[in-house]
């Protein structure tokens, strides 16, 4: 089993036992931020058995059907994770607004805050792992479950804030007021998520330093005279570049395999961690014009 699948495995285990938590302590308590918070871990789980079924796809090697691989699958994934988080936030304002006009107060808050607080020591050290898979894999899927439970720390440090300013003030309106600050959060990050989703499924191109590094190795190359028609993107574990390479009509076909083969090299070490796919295409003269 590869490392993401099994970050996603840790990570839908984590949910389940935060659901189970919140959801009881939140209904006792009648919390909206607690109810509110079960509600994202639901949404957390979900996300996470859906990562795990994405990962899963797009590791599969291309085939006669699929050439390219199945890669863009994780930025599906991505775009539907952010949907999810976005609904889930909206939710989250709606109940903040709901409990605010009816002033509900929070019962057994002590038990609550004990319940809020194991949580988020869990959330923090589930995305400190994430973080660590996400850096290591440079799998986007990862990167939009730990940027998603990141949501989670925020989410749970503010309800435990809201729930001890209760329990020394009274003032139980602060529980309607952080659940809505949470719930905007979670709407502005997930708006990062599906961009950067659409942004691959989209075909857009690598990032431009890394861009920037290709021109570089290519204006720098003594054995070619010139390039054009430079294409990059991503998919996946897969960085794809294209590019025509020009060269002196009377170089042999060997020589310029070889110059061809050690541009390739020079690119694949701007990121050992990618699999990288390239079609150099070898000109004669300059076929831009």
């Amino acid at each position: 089993m590869t490392l993401q699948k099994k970050a996603t495995l840790v990570a839908s285990a984590t949910s389940t036992f935060l659901i189970i938590v919140k959801l009881t302590i939140g209904i006792i308590s009648g919390s909206v931020a607690v109810i509110a918070s079960a509600i994202d871990s639901v949404l957390d789980l979900m996300v996470s058995l859906f990562n795990f079924f994405a990962i899963s796809k797009s590791e599969q090697p291309a085939d006669k059907i699929f050439n390219y691989g199945k890669g863009k699958i994780e930025a599906l994934a991505a775009v539907i994770e952010g949907t999810v988080i976005t609904m889930s936030g909206l939710y989250i304002f709606y109940m903040a607004i709901h409990k605010a006009f009816n002033y509900e107060e929070v019962k057994l808050l002590d038990v609550t805050i004990w319940v809020m607080l194991i949580s988020l020591i869990i959330t923090i050290s589930l995305v400190s792992y994430l973080n660590f898979v996400a850096k290591k894999t440079n799998s986007l899927v990862i990167k939009s479950d730990a940027l998603h439970y990141k949501t989670d720390i925020f989410t749970n440090a503010g309800i435990l804030i809201s729930l001890v300013l209760i329990h020394f003030t009274s003032w139980h309106i602060l529980d309607s007021i952080i659940g809505g600050i949470i719930a905007i959060y979670i709407i502005s990050e997930a708006y990062k998520i599906i961009k950067e989703g659409v942004y691959i499924l989209l075909d857009g191109s690598l990032d431009a330093k890394q861009v920037e590094q290709i021109e570089h190795i290519l204006e720098n190359e003594k054995g070619i005279t010139s390039y054009h028609f430079l294409k990059t993107r991503t998919s996946g574990h897969n960085s794809f570049v294209d590019v025509h390479l020009v060269f002196d009509s009377e170089i042999s076909l060997l020589d310029a395999h070889r110059v061809s083969d050690s541009i390739e090299e020079q690119i694949r070490l701007l990121d050992s961690k990618r699999d990288w796919v390239m079609n150099m295409h070898l000109d004669p003269y300059d076929d831009s014009q």
